[in-house]
């Protein structure tokens, strides 16, 4: 038995009684059974058959068979000590044709099931569901129809949230618009390292606008559709430093704080789109917004997700046109500590970003709603010895504490992840879960990190007669 790292800093209750402690997941990630019980292809099926779109020529075929194994994986959940489990909702197994009745589509009753047993046994455990609406996955049906260049995604979207929340609005609160829509539009449809691969700058401003119209139409949606629902959507952000204190370095960094950071929440907020730094965003109210648009990307959430990992320092470049930056990498940089995905750990990041976003006028509530990351983790007798990334979760959850501490509304930590899984273009090979998952034999272990967890989650509650309270599940 290895033993666990002394961390003295903190426990579950330093952070208080509602602070939400939970690990995230998204579905091609994890369920596999892609082709059971009326699934159809998504974007991501047809990508990872596309000879070097996936670095390990792999798929998520079977993925870590959560489909068939979920009981006994949110047993292992609940073992952990996390009272909050965040899960993606795949549109494809829902509406196998993208669209539904009301637009000549079918209804797909087994997937509404798998999910709804999914939901039961979830609260069963006391294990309180986040629904991820939109975490990449658009049926492929619909991408031949255009996909998110098409201004008809609002409309198939929307169709989509609706079914979803009428179904498990009942017993389902909290509800996430979209994962990181910059990661899909952007490197979806103009770099084209995701799926579905497509590389036309002539694709960027509609998949933006769309995404953006989309976001806001999905919660209103949720809204009306669940009473006392807790609406939010997430983004990927990172603190942006400019590489030297040149001016053209530190208007770099400006405009690539435009795209990574603001892109997508300043509409939200009724800000608009940042096209001061980034000019090019004008052309979204000229040539691809319909009146009224501008008005209808403005919705109020709940609260925000904030997906960090790392920090970015980058320079100016002549070769990335219309950001005229690039990324200065880490190991240039001379960074001490990098991940297998050629990440910079760097803490200090995580409090700068919740600061970031804290400062926006209508962010109410901050949910870190991913934070991790991938090493190369080995099994040695029986056992997964990954003290880096335990000491990256201990050292990223001291930065939120402190921005707690400070009087940020930050109300939450989301592992990420649960399960070691399919990381998307990477393929099996990159490692983020709390638990190793063998891919050959389906085996499960608790890493060091894990146990970690589980050592600081079900700590007993000091005894203080004021900190008593009662956990929800809804």
């Amino acid at each position: 038995m290895h033993q666990l790292t002394d961390y003295s800093g903190f426990d579950r209750h330093t952070f208080g009684p509602d602070f939400v402690w939970g690990t995230a997941t998204a579905a091609y990630q994890i369920e596999g059974a892609v082709d059971r019980d009326g699934r159809s292809p998504s974007v991501w099926d047809t990508f990872s058959r596309q000879k070097g779109k996936i670095k390990t020529g792999e798929t998520a075929d079977t993925a870590c068979e959560f489909y068939d194994r979920y009981e006994s994986d949110l047993w292992l959940h609940k073992e952990l000590g996390f009272d909050a489990f965040r899960f993606s909702l795949s549109w494809s197994r829902i509406l196998p044709d993208g669209v539904g009745p009301s637009q000549g589509g079918r209804l797909n009753e087994a997937g509404l099931a798998f999910y709804g047993r999914l939901i039961d046994h979830c609260l069963a455990l006391d294990i309180t569901p986040w629904i991820t609406l939109y975490h990449w996955d658009l049926p492929q049906a619909l991408e031949n129809k255009g996909g998110w260049p098409n201004r008809s995604v609002v409309d198939w979207f929307g169709e989509f949230v609706d079914i979803c929340t009428k179904a498990f609005g009942h017993k389902v609160r909290h509800w996430i618009i979209l994962n990181e829509p910059l990661a899909f539009s952007v490197l979806g449809y103009f770099t084209g390292q995701h799926a579905p691969g497509r590389r036309s700058f002539r694709n960027l401003l509609p998949v933006i606008h769309h995404t953006a119209l989309a976001q806001a139409e999905g919660g209103r949606i949720v809204r009306r559709n669940v009473p006392g629902a807790h609406v939010g959507t997430t983004f990927s952000c990172s603190p942006i430093d400019p590489f030297t204190n040149s001016a053209r370095d530190v208007a770099a960094a400006a405009r690539v704080d435009a795209l990574l950071n603001r892109l997508f929440i300043e509409p939200a907020l009724g800000l608009g789109y940042p096209d001061k730094e980034l000019p090019f965003l004008a052309g979204i109210t000229k040539k691809v917004a319909k009146p009224g648009d501008m008005e209808r990307l403005a919705f109020d959430f709940d609260f925000i997700g904030l997906q960090h990992y790392f920090r970015a320092v980058v320079e100016h470049s002549y070769f990335m046109p219309y950001l005229w930056a690039s990324q200065v990498s880490p190991l240039r940089r001379s960074v001490p500590t990098i991940t297998e995905m050629g990440w910079e750990v760097y803490p200090e990041s995580m409090y700068r970003i919740i600061q970031q976003f804290g400062r926006y006028e209508g962010v109410k509530k901050i949910y870190i709603t991913e934070s991790g990351a991938a090493f190369y983790d080995t099994v040695q007798n029986g056992a997964v010895n990954d003290l880096a990334r335990l000491e990256y979760h201990q050292n990223y959850l001291q930065q939120v504490l402190q921005a707690k501490r400070d009087g940020l509304p930050v109300a939450g930590y989301f592992a990420w992840t649960f399960l070691d899984n399919f990381e998307w273009a990477e393929g099996y090979r990159p490692r983020f879960g709390l638990v190793y998952v063998d891919f050959r034999t389906q085996k499960r272990i608790i890493k060091a990190s894990g146990r970690w967890f589980q050592h600081l989650l079900t700590a007993p509650l000091p005894a203080a007669p004021n900190l008593n309270h009662s956990k929800k599940r809804f």
